[in-house]
């Protein structure tokens, strides 16, 4: 998936690992991060905690293989409801005159049906992303 956003890759770096921020984007429409932990170095978890609408709850956690600052973040990606299907997100950030190409990748997802939701779930984030900065 590809989003040109209008801020600095520093900025939209900022978004990716700052938890303030990352409340008010991450997770598709219906849904409310409630909850944020990140350590954005090489080694450093993550874990966010999701609200539907419906009151469900979801959380995911991983850990960061990559972190360019201002540039790449490549992380492993797990629900806590099924731990041992581990996929790898990858996202980078390439300046574009006073904008930012966001380049995100989910690799090695389960099956179609994780593929189907997970492009949702990518796809309401990151039109939550855009709104952030526009």
């Amino acid at each position: 998936m590809k989003r040109r956003l209008n801020a600095s890759a520093a900025e939209v770096f900022q978004a990716w690992t700052d938890p303030a921020l990352l409340m008010r984007w991450f997770g598709p429409e219906n849904v409310r991060t409630t909850e944020v932990a990140v350590d954005p170095r090489i080694g450093g978890a993550y874990r966010v905690v999701m609200l539907e609408n419906t009151g469900e709850r979801h959380e995911i956690s991983g850990s960061y293989y990559e972190v360019v600052e201002n540039e790449r973040l490549a992380f492993s990606w797990s629900w806590v409801t099924t731990p041992e299907r581990v996929s790898r997100v990858t996202v980078t950030f390439k300046p574009d005159g006073d904008g930012t190409i966001l380049t995100l990748l989910h690799e090695k997802l389960f099956d179609e049906q994780a593929v189907k939701g997970h492009t949702h779930g990518w796809t309401g984030s990151l039109g939550k992303l855009e709104a952030l900065f526009s």
